[in-house]
């Protein structure tokens, strides 16, 4: 079920590819949930990507005051999911995004960038908060080699 705040931030900030609600856990009596989505990566089939990160309630956006923001925390897991055919992919060191969604009104949003490593045959994906006024160290990593399957040779 999304929130007011979600649904509103939505229609502001385009996502890069769907993600589908696959669970919410409620986490305290205030109505902060955990929220689990799986993103497909639209270059690369066969790769389905979990996100999981918090949703704060009504509750406690009045008691903090904040109404506009949730935490940059998120944790990520790819796994292949299908067989890999990789499409027309960004190969550089920096990546490209694969997904983004927003986790304020205008000033930060969470991001999920892949990576290829060449040399390792592997896949890097890498979710982190991107804030306009500071950075975060808020990240976390997954990967999913290539080895062994057809994307590898």
């Amino acid at each position: 079920m999304l929130t007011h705040a979600r649904l509103a931030l939505l229609c502001l900030i385009p996502t890069w590819t769907a993600a589908e609600q696959m669970g919410e856990v409620g986490v305290d009596w205030v109505g902060n949930d955990v929220i689990i989505e799986a993103v497909a990566d639209p270059e690369v089939q066969g790769v389905t990507c979990h996100l999981a990160y918090f949703d704060r309630g009504l509750l406690d956006r009045l008691s903090q005051g904040n109404w506009f923001e949730d935490p940059s925390n998120a944790s990520i897991a790819c796994r292949q999911t299908g067989p890999i055919v990789i499409g027309d992919i960004d190969r550089s060191e920096g990546g490209e995004d694969v997904f983004r969604t927003s986790r304020s009104i205008i000033l930060k949003s969470l991001r999920v960038k892949r990576i290829f490593d060449e040399k390792n045959q592997t896949l890097i994906y890498l979710a982190h908060a991107a804030e306009l006024t500071e950075g975060s160290a808020k990240l976390a990593i997954s990967t999913v080699p290539l080895y062994g399957t057809e994307a590898a040779r």
